[in-house]
C-alpha cells in the first residue's frame, strides 16, 4: 500500500499552523511513523507546543500536556493505586502517561526521579506501578521540549534518558517571510482550532508496520556502521553511540524514505538525519565541552569523512 497522498496530506494539515517548518515537520512525521520518541530543544515561542498539538490531532491522536515543575512526582505521570470504600478493593488510577502523544513540556525542570519515571514507558510502551505492569497503547509518542538558554532551576537529562529520544531537534526562528504569513494567519483566529484528523489510529499503525519494508542496501548499512565505529574511536568523544543509536538510525533513515515518497534509503537520507539521531548520544571529553565543541557539528566532520557509498540506480 502506498502512503504517499496520506503522508502529503498529514505534512499539509500541520503546515497550515507552522509555517517555514516543512523539514521539521518531515522529521516529526518520520519519528512517529517508526514509533521513536522526539527533543524539540529551543527558545519559548518558536512553536514546540502548537506543533506537537498539530501532529495529534492530524493523526487523530489523544493528546495530553503535562508542564514539568521541580515538585512534579512520579505519580503524578503513572497514576497511583487508592482504596475504593464502596468497592472495598484497591483500583488504578491512570496517569497522563496513557495517552497517545504526550507533550512533556520543559522536561529539564523536573527531578531526576521524575524525569527516570518516563524511561520503562518510552523503551517498553509500559508502567510498573506496585508491581503491577499497565500496558499503554499504541501509538506512544513522547514529544520533550527544553530551553537551552535557562539553567536555573533545571537538572540536566541524564545520557539514559537521552538515548530514549530517536531525535533531538532545534526548531529555529522562522524566515521573515513565513513569520509575517504568520501574523497575517492568527489575526483572524487561531487556526490550529480548525484543523481536521486526515488520518486515523489504524492507517498509522499500518505505516509503522510497512515502513520496515523499506530496502536498505548492504552498503549503506556497512556506512551506518562505519559512522557509529567512528564515533567510538574519535579523539573529541568519551563515549559513543550505543547499539541502541545505530538502530535508530537505519529505522530513522528508512521512515524518512518513506516520508519522502521513496522505497529505498540513500545514503543522503544517512548524511541528513546523523547530527538529529547520533549528537544527543556522545558523550564529549572535558576539553571538548571547554571549547564549547557542538556535538552536532563533530557528527557531521565525522560523516565528512567518511566514503559515501555510490547510490546505485532504481
Amino acid at each position: 500500500m502506498n502512503y504517499s497522498k496520506t503522508i502529503k496530506d498529514i505534512k499539509d494539515n500541520v503546515s497550515k499552523v507552522i509555517l517555514g517548518k516543512e523539514e521539521i515537520i518531515d522529521l516529526l512525521l518520520t519519528s512517529v511513523i517508526c514509533s521513536g520518541h522526539v527533543l524539540l530543544e529551543d527558545v519559548p515561542g518558536t512553536g514546540k507546543t502548537t506543533i506537537a498539538k498539530a501532529l495529534a490531532k492530524s493523526i487523530s491522536c489523544d493528546f495530553k500536556r503535562i508542564q514539568f515543575t521541580p515538585d512534579l512526582l512520579p505519580s503524578d505521570l503513572v497514576g497511583v493505586n487508592f482504596y475504593n470504600q464502596k468497592l472495598s478493593e484497591f483500583e488504578f488510577k491512570k496517569g497522563p502517561l496513557f495517552t497517545n502523544i504526550l507533550l512533556a513540556d520543559e522536561i529539564n525542570r523536573a527531578t531526576p526521579r521524575t524525569q527516570s519515571s518516563l524511561l520503562e514507558c518510552m523503551e517498553e510502551r509500559q508502567i510498573t506501578v506496585d508491581g503491577e505492569t499497565h500496558r499503554l497503547e499504541r501509538p506512544f509518542l513522547v514529544i520533550a521540549t527544553q530551553n537551552p538558554i535557562e539553567s536555573y532551576g533545571t537538572f540536566p537529562l541524564p545520557e539514559a534518558q537521552l538515548d530514549r529520544f530517536l531525535m533531538k531537534i532545534k526548531m529555529g526562528y522562522p524566515e521573515r517571510a513565513a513569520e509575517e504569513r504568520i501574523l497575517e494567519i492568527f489575526d483572524k483566529g487561531n487556526p490550529l482550532e480548525e484543523l481536521v484528523p486526515l488520518c486515523d489510529k489504524a492507517e498509522l499503525s499500518s505505516m509503522q508496520k510497512a515502513f520496515s519494508d523499506v530496502h536498505v542496501e548492504a552498503d549503506v548499512s556497512k556506512y551506518i556502521m562505519d559512522i557509529i565505529e567512528a564515533t567510538r574511536a574519535h579523539e573529541a568523544i568519551e563515549l559513543g553511540v550505543s547499539p541502541r543509536g545505530s538502530i535508530a538510525l537505519y529505522k530513522a533513515a528508512q521512515a524518512y524514505a518513506m516520508v519522502q515518497g521513496r522505497s529505498y534509503v540513500k545514503p543522503d537520507d544517512i548524511i541528513y538525519l546523523a547530527p538529529y539521531v547520533l549528537a544527543h548520544r556522545i558523550h564529549l571529553k572535558g576539553s571538548s565541552k571547554l571549547r564549547k565543541s557542538d556535538a552536532a557539528d563533530i557528527i557531521r566532520g565525522i560523516v565528512g569523512q567518511i566514503p559515501v557509498p555510490v547510490e546505485k540506480l532504481k
